[in-house]
Parts: structure tokens; C-alpha cells; sequence
């Protein structure tokens, strides 16, 4: 069978969760191939006027889990999406589906693992307490229950001040990160932080030298404990500057230390689907330091498609029971976001 259409499933198709740039990449991937592609979307989004989005449902609300599954349910239903493949491309839309992955499955197909998995990428403090187990470095992190407690980190400054689950931070400051320089500052940041966020979500990172150039991406397509197909990418610049929001630049590589360290992390919990593992590597001691795990399509999957990793191809036929071949990115190819 050819890798270039799925010859008896064109009455199945895509429903995509959240549009931008990534939702419209895996409308281009699916579309070109003649897999029908639907969205739904609380925001305006490019991926709506796509020539492959054949449908297009408004939602009010894509934050509240509840309110997300009933409106991917209900849009399912009104279009005749039976047996459909769910892309999200949110982190709180991987959330929703991973905790209701079995009404969800009734329905649709679910890309998403379950939460025993996917806890270990949405909460941080479960990341970075796994990666130690398993001996994968990361940075030195510090969860202070009261301000009472920051005093003792003046020797680790400059520090970031993060959120464990990122979205209620997030859209309240469209920031990953704060940096904090002195004493003065880490008490005046963290008491802003835990205006939007319980002290049990707020983390205190130290900050490893270097911008966006140190930094690294481990994307995949992986099941059964291994990488079916995989790209490997340097973040040569990102925006903002320092805690960057999304790559503005980035490089195929090839690392087998990076390679080596995702896939034990993605093996210890039994991981499904598509993912980006991000490090940064420190130049202090040389190593590659765990900071995010991306359970789901990230900014730049579509540089895979002129490598042949093509990862929304890749994980829909799976879907579908169809074998496509393995595939690895080459290494020396670009992706530029003009935008930012």
C-alpha cells in the first residue's frame, strides 16, 4: 500500500483541538493526502481558512476539561465524525483527553495516552522527579511553600521563577518564565505568582547560562517502548530571547545522547503518539538537562515532512492499522517562523 493515501478509510478523517501554526501543519499533512480534516477552535485561527479544513465548529470554551470534551462530543456528533482521529495541540486540551480518554473513546479515535502517562509530562514537578529516577539530568529546581523559604536561595541566583502546569499561568502572563536577579526581586515575582497560582504549583529554577542556541528537541513518533520514526532538532533561536514561548529557528541534528535520554524517559511510562522532549545543554558541566515534555504536536513538526517524518501522517495511519515505514531526519535542514 503507498504511504501517500490510505486506500478504504476516506470516509475517516481528523478532527484537530486548537488551530495556530501546529493545527494548521497537521491539516496540510492530512489534506494533501486526501484525508478529510475538521476544527474546532476558541480563538481565531489560520488553520480555519485552510483549503483541506472541511469543517469548522466555534468553541466557547477549550480551558475548562468538562466544556472541552462535551463540545469535541457534541461537534462530533452534529458532523458525522464517527471513528475520527483527535489531534490536539494544547497542553490543557492533552489534559482533557487523557482524564476522559474512555468516554472520549467511544467516539473517536484517541491519540492521547491515559493520565498514568501523560501526568508525567503535564505536572513538572513529576518530570523532573522522574528524570532523577531514572538518571536523566536536569535543572535544580526548588518548590518553596512559603516566601518564608526563599531567603535560603540567594546563593543559587539568578533564578526562574515557573509554573508546574503551565496554562493558568500562562494565559495570565503569556510568559513561560520570570527571571529573578536579586533576593528583592525572587520575593516580589513569587508573591505576583502566587496571586495566579497555589505556592504548590510554583517552582524555582536555576537558570542555565546560555539562550536559545542552547537549546534542544527530541521529536518522535513513539510506541512500544521505542521511536518509530524520529527528528532532532537545535533551537537556534526562539522568542523571547531567553524563556522562549516557541522557536523561531531551529536545525535538524543528530545526538545520540539526547536520543539516549528521551527514550528512557518515554519508555519508563509506556508513552504513545507523538512528543517533544526539550534540554538545554548546560555549559557548565557539559550535560543535556531535561525541561519540558511536549505531549503533542509542537511549533515545528512540519519541518518533518520534506525529511519524510511526517507526524501526523505517521500517527493517523497508525490509528487506522495501516504500517507505514520508519523514517529518520536527516540532519542540516532549517525551519524559520517569519511571524515572530
Amino acid at each position: 500500500m503507498s504511504d501517500d493515501r490510505l486506500a478504504g478509510s476516506s470516509d475517516i478523517g481528523a478532527l484537530i483541538v486548537g488551530g495556530e501554526h501546529p493545527g494548521l501543519g497537521i491539516a496540510r499533512s492530512l489534506g494533501r493526502r486526501g484525508i478529510p480534516v475538521a476544527l474546532v477552535d476558541n480563538q481565531q485561527s489560520i488553520t480555519a481558512f485552510s483549503r483541506y479544513v472541511t469543517y469548522v465548529a466555534r468553541a466557547e470554551d477549550l480551558r475548562d476539561e468538562l466544556k472541552t470534551v462535551a463540545t469535541v462530543m457534541d461537534v462530533g456528533r452534529r458532523f458525522g465524525l464517527n471513528n475520527w482521529v483527535l489531534f490536539p495541540t494544547r497542553d490543557e486540551t492533552v489534559a482533557a483527553f487523557s482524564r476522559h480518554r474512555a468516554e472520549l473513546g467511544e467516539f473517536f479515535r484517541v491519540t492521547t495516552p491515559d493520565w498514568n502517562t501523560v501526568q508525567w509530562a503535564w505536572d513538572k514537578r513529576k518530570t523532573y522527579e522522574l528524570a532523577k529516577a531514572l538518571q536523566i539530568p536536569c535543572p535544580e529546581t526548588f518548590n518553596p511553600q512559603s516566601p518564608d523559604e526563599l531567603n535560603a536561595l540567594h546563593s543559587w541566583l539568578p533564578l526562574a521563577i515557573k509554573p508546574a502546569i503551565k496554562e493558568r499561568f500562562f494565559y495570565a502572563t503569556r510568559a513561560k518564565a520570570w527571571r529573578a536577579n536579586t533576593i528583592g526581586e525572587l520575593h516580589q515575582l513569587y508573591a505576583k505568582a502566587a496571586q495566579l497560582i497555589s505556592p504548590e504549583e510554583i517552582l524555582i529554577q536555576e537558570i542555565i547560562p546560555g539562550g536559545g542556541s542552547q537549546q534542544f528537541s527530541y521529536c518522535a513518533f513513539f510506541r512500544d517502548g521505542e521511536a518509530h520514526s524520529v527528528l532532532l532538532a537545535r533551537r537556534q533561536r526562539q522568542h523571547p530571547a531567553e524563556f522562549g514561548r516557541a522557536a523561531t529557528y531551529v536545525e535538524t541534528i543528530d545526538s545520540p545522547e539526547i536520543e539516549a535520554l528521551s527514550q528512557r524517559l518515554l519508555g519508563a511510562i509506556d508513552y504513545y503518539g507523538l512528543v517533544e522532549v526539550e534540554f538545554k545543554l548546560d555549559p557548565r558541566d557539559g550535560q543535556y538537562k531535561i525541561l519540558d515534555v511536549n505531549a503533542r504536536t509542537w511549533g515545528f513538526h512540519t519541518l518533518g515532512v520534506p525529511l519524510g517524518v511526517d507526524f501526523p501522517y505517521l500517527l493517523f495511519a497508525d490509528q487506522l492499522g495501516h504500517q507505514v515505514k520508519r523514517t529518520r531526519a536527516t540532519s542540516g535542514a532549517g525551519w524559520l517562523r517569519l511571524v515572530t
